[in-house]
């Protein structure tokens, strides 16, 4: 399996099975409140992370720094999937079942595929194109379902938004994707989870929260947010926006398994229904395959890499050796073919 593919199914189940878990603090925590809970653990515990690996000497191969040319990228990312998505995330699990949410929660994948196609050019083919029909009509059955009254319906227009603010920030991520992962995702924890928190304490007047609530919701954010976003942008490196979407759209089969078995609940006809058009979606994903002949243009970046046949090039500094290690290097033309996707390397044209 490609090293992209399992970051990005790693990724999902860890995402995946942070929102059922995250629907039992719903009724005992404030929406607003628990999204910047889940943000500020997600930050803290990458944060504890990022200093652990520089007292260890680890760093300098973990990826480039930020630069001051990542921060638009990055401050949209972190507005539209930081702060406004998990608010509207925990504001439709107040009426939709956690097993619903986390397969609309498949609506993601598809819009950020939308986005990345139609706005930020990236390639596709008819199999992927499939693959989403089947995943979008899903997500509207899911929605449009016989289950639903009208907070219900609220609800689940609520994810939705919710995945379109994730789709809009996956796409943002995907420009600074080269960088640190763990530093990306301290910075888009830490920020979102203060902006929220003040918000909520301070604009809507919600109590403190407790020890224990800090701690609860700290940890599903650390796992199902932090490590997850940290995967989730390695993958971006490896295999695009799209086609890492497409993997991540195995998420909500792993929160939806989790919470049937952990909430009891109930699932109408229509939920396996919509359950067997998105297993068709997504395997038409993870079976796609790409390979032509194609040109790399000269390129000059900074992101950790090993020496393989995208990367010869000499050092003008004293290496050790060791690999992967991350340094500024000039890519020269190459025309060759093989299996590939659009990561960091191949962003040609059809």
């Amino acid at each position: 399996m490609n090293t992209g593919m399992t970051y990005a199914l790693l990724a999902a189940l860890l995402f995946g099975a942070s929102t059922p878990f995250a629907k039992l603090l719903i009724g005992q925590i404030e929406p607003v409140l628990l999204a910047a809970l889940l943000y500020l653990g997600s930050g803290i515990g990458l944060s504890l992370w990022r200093l652990l690996r520089r007292l260890a000497g680890r760093s300098a191969d973990s990826g480039a720094s930020l630069t001051a040319s990542d921060l638009p990228w990055l401050a949209g990312a972190v507005f539209a999937g930081g702060i406004v998505g998990p608010v509207l995330l925990m504001t439709g699990l107040r009426y939709v079942s956690g097993a619903t949410a986390s397969l609309l929660l498949n609506m993601e994948g598809v819009l950020t595929a939308l986005i990345a196609w139609f706005v930020f050019r990236e390639h596709f083919d008819r199999r992927i194109f499939i693959g989403m029909v089947f995943i979008i009509s899903a997500g509207v059955l899911l929605a449009g379902g016989n289950e639903y009254a009208l907070d219900a319906s609220w609800g689940a227009l609520c994810v939705v938004a919710a995945c379109l603010c994730w789709a809009i920030d996956n796409n943002l991520t995907r420009k600074v994707s080269a960088s640190d992962a763990v530093q990306i995702a301290a910075v888009k924890g830490l920020v979102a989870g203060i902006v929220n928190l003040a918000f909520a304490l301070f604009w809507l007047g919600l109590p403190i929260p407790t020890p224990v609530e800090f701690a609860t919701a700290g940890l599903i954010g650390f796992s199902g947010y932090g490590l997850s976003l940290v995967l989730f942008v390695l993958a971006l490196r490896h295999l695009g926006t799209a086609r890492t979407g497409a993997y991540f759209s195995t998420a909500p089969f792993a929160g939806a398994i989790i919470a049937l078995l952990m909430l009891g609940e109930q699932p109408d006809p229509v939920f396996w229904i919509a359950a067997a058009l998105m297993v068709v979606g997504i395997w038409l994903h993870l079976t796609e395959t790409h390979e032509h002949m194609h040109s790399h243009t000269a390129l000059s970046h900074t992101h950790s890499h090993r020496h393989d046949e995208h990367h010869q090039h000499a050092h003008d500094f004293v290496w050790d050796g060791k690999e992967p290690h991350t340094h500024p290097h000039e890519h020269a033309p190459l025309t060759h073919r093989h299996p590939h996707f659009p990561d960091i390397h191949h962003r040609h044209r059809h």
